[in-house]
């Protein structure tokens, strides 16, 4: 570059004249953010969120006590004690996951034969104490029964990827 363009580009303020056209030029372009807590962005159907156990819908839980889950999951967050019932059936008499382990690696969802335990889509779970981390098989359940249509979408819509 001559001396005699650096000049002027100098003297003329021609780099902060182009920095400022940009800046303009982005003013008045359409927003990408968004206002969070009352709008939110969409989710992929792969989304590994809030653990939930399904159930059949004529309401009996679809956990088999496979135990699977419990065994592949890497951080050792799930336990699962089962009994048989007397139709000869095996369920589970408790089922726990311990969330501050969790690792949302998506293993135990991808173990299970009857696609009774997965991740939903729910990523607002922040709580106040550990204590409220401790999911137990009542909680599990109840997520399931509240995010039901969603999973069910998000695993029609994936399933062609399974």
């Amino acid at each position: 570059m001559s001396v005699i363009t650096r000049a002027i580009r100098t003297v003329f303020l021609l780099e902060l004249l182009r920095g400022m056209s940009m800046t303009f030029r982005y003013l008045f372009r359409k927003r990408q953010t968004i206002n969070y807590p009352f709008e939110k962005g969409p989710l992929s159907p792969r989304f590994r969120g809030e653990h939930a156990l399904r159930r059949y819908p004529n309401g009996e839980e679809r956990c088999i006590a496979c135990k699977l889950c419990e065994a592949v999951c890497p951080a050792q967050a799930i336990v699962i004690e089962s009994e048989p019932r007397e139709d000869g059936s095996r369920r589970t008499t408790r089922y726990d996951i311990d969330m501050t382990k969790c690792i949302y690696c998506g293993l135990c969802e991808e173990a299970c034969p009857v696609d009774a335990i997965v991740e939903g889509p729910n990523f607002e779970f922040a709580t106040e104490t550990r204590e409220e981390l401790y999911y137990n098989k009542d909680k599990l359940l109840a997520n399931g029964d509240r995010w039901e249509a969603e999973i069910a979408a998000n695993l029609k819509a994936d399933a062609k990827y399974r």
